[in-house]
């Protein structure tokens, strides 16, 4: 699968090579310590200029991710990994925001619980479009960046659907944070059950939402519920502590797909 960076703003020479070594060390999946070279070979490398040089360690840094040791034996080395969240069939990689994304992730899946309650009784025939187009999104995804934007562009209709306004806004900034900071997306090994799981129950609430079937909706969103990530489990999100994550989700559902 490709695995290209989600749009967004023009990057800076510096910043655009910032994001490649950051890629380089998630897809490798180097560990602390790791050695990445001196100051020297990444100018060669990258064929850029001391300034330029000066200003992507200084991105680098900030995000935590690379110290510079001075000397024989010295250079440019990882310093810490950025967070990462397991979702269903995908591993994510987020920059630090402040917040750590399983708490984003548990703000937002009690946000859309509540509101896809809600957006059973409100949704109009527009709303349930903007969900069949998310849909359609989520079926043609050929990588993990636009299957997560299909995930997220559904929900948000969903959201909108209920016609709280507040809780809507806090909806909304939760999804733009996860959507700015987010930095690498990947598929799991044997991705494809899962995701032809997570296709099919959204699907399913969307379906007894047009049909406005109380009955189906009920049963599908319990099985929505069960797929949801829990944050005290390291399987899912290998690189939480169990310390972080268990104070952090006290038992509850961090996130969902």
């Amino acid at each position: 699968m490709n695995d290209p960076r989600p749009e967004g703003p023009r990057l800076s020479r510096a910043e655009r090579v910032a994001a490649d070594v950051e890629e380089e060390i998630l897809a490798a999946r180097l560990p602390v310590g790791a050695h990445l070279g001196r100051r020297a070979e990444f100018m060669e490398r990258f064929r850029i200029s001391p300034t330029i040089m000066n200003e992507t360690l200084r991105i680098l840094r900030d995000r935590g991710l690379v110290s510079v040791r001075p000397g024989t034996g010295g250079g440019i080395f990882v310093a810490t990994l950025p967070p990462q969240v397991r979702l269903g069939a995908m591993d994510l990689w987020f920059h630090d925001s402040g917040t750590h994304p399983l708490d984003l992730f548990e703000a937002r899946v009690h946000l859309e619980a509540r509101l896809t309650e809600v957006a059973f009784d409100r949704a109009t025939d527009g709303d349930i479009a903007a969900m069949r187009a998310a849909l359609r999104a989520m079926t043609r995804a050929d990588d993990a960046y636009a299957y997560l934007d299909g995930v997220m562009s559904l929900h948000r209709a969903l959201v909108v659907a209920a016609r709280i306004p507040v809780l809507d806004g806090m909806h909304q900034a939760v999804i733009a944070i996860l959507r700015a900071t987010l930095s690498r997306a990947t598929f799991t090994d044997g991705y494809q059950e899962m995701l032809r799981h997570s296709i099919e129950v959204h699907e399913g609430i969307v379906d007894a939402i047009a049909n406005r079937d109380r009955a189906v909706f009920t049963k599908i969103m319990r099985l929505h519920e069960n797929d949801l990530i829990r944050a005290g489990d390291p399987r899912r999100s290998p690189l939480a502590t169990r310390d972080e994550a268990a104070g952090r989700a006290r038992g509850e559902g961090a996130g969902g797909v």
